[in-house]
């Protein structure tokens, strides 16, 4: 099974992941693109917590009692600008009205039910660069480890054009706290001008896993396990927006030793 999982290039689903289709326990993430006036639901299981986050455009959303108007605003992912997100609990239906075109993301992850719906504004999430040189991002932290969740850790990712990122290659699939955690991870990628293309390795230490993907505007990487840099080509910028999830709620990585003399400088 390809760890690549292309996006439909037209109609409302661009692309989907479930735990069943990716063979494993944790993670769950789907996109959506809207029309200016059109209206979608998502519900969400009775054992999984989600995460909306408004990629691009401005829509309207409520979960049960809670409404929340003219949430989003960008006017694509490339815009210096945090998202809007709406966490929410299992069993919860997030009703969306578009009020311009729009495109949504959805994480889930394994939840009992103890936290209630809320939003995230773009003020409460913490942005940083990481990284010098050509392996300079810009990263904005939209569900992290210090907001609530129960399972859930969301986060995006600007690489410029040139630029490496996930790097040096890391990975998180060993339960070595506090040295390294066990989290399953999707990346769901863009790219400026969308004609291009990224490139995305993952690979384990003993190799049984090792698979390198040009990857389109809207495709999704699945990382069960092992080391996964991305790496962006001359002429253009990337943007990913990343869902990890594990038995615990702790990111932890190992760098992969072969490729650590480069920051250990």
């Amino acid at each position: 099974m390809s760890l690549l999982v292309k996006a439909m290039p037209t109609g409302e689903a661009i692309v989907k992941v479930t735990p069943q289709t990716a063979h494993w326990k944790h993670v769950g993430f789907e996109a959506r693109r809207l029309a200016a006036g059109q209206r979608t639901e998502i519900a969400l299981p009775s054992d999984r917590e989600g995460c909306l986050v408004v990629l691009a455009g401005t829509v309207d959303v409520r979960v049960g009692a809670h409404a929340w108007e003219r949430l989003g605003g960008r006017a694509s992912v490339f815009e210096d600008r945090s998202p809007h997100a709406v966490y929410a609990p299992p069993s919860s239906v997030f009703s969306v009205s578009a009020r311009t075109d729009a495109e949504l993301a959805i994480a889930s992850a394994p939840a009992s039910g103890r936290l209630d719906a809320r939003l995230l504004t773009p003020e409460s999430m913490k942005r940083s660069v990481r990284g010098t040189g050509s392996n300079t991002r810009y990263v904005c932290d939209i569900l992290p480890e210090t907001e609530p969740a129960e399972s859930l850790l969301v986060v995006e990712v600007l690489t410029p054009a040139g630029h490496s990122s996930s790097y040096p290659p890391h990975k998180h699939d060993t339960d070595a706290l506090p040295e390294e955690s066990v989290l399953e991870e999707t990346y769901y990628h863009r790219i400026d001008p969308p004609q291009g293309f990224a490139f995305q390795r993952v690979y384990t230490d003993t190799r049984d896993i090792d698979e390198s993907m040009a990857v389109g505007d809207h495709d999704v990487v699945m990382v069960p396990r092992g080391y996964h840099p991305v790496v962006m080509p001359h002429g253009y910028r990337g943007y990913y927006l990343n869902v990890m999830a594990g038995p615990r709620r702790e990111w932890h990585f190992r760098n992969d030793p072969a490729h650590e003399w480069m920051i250990a400088r």
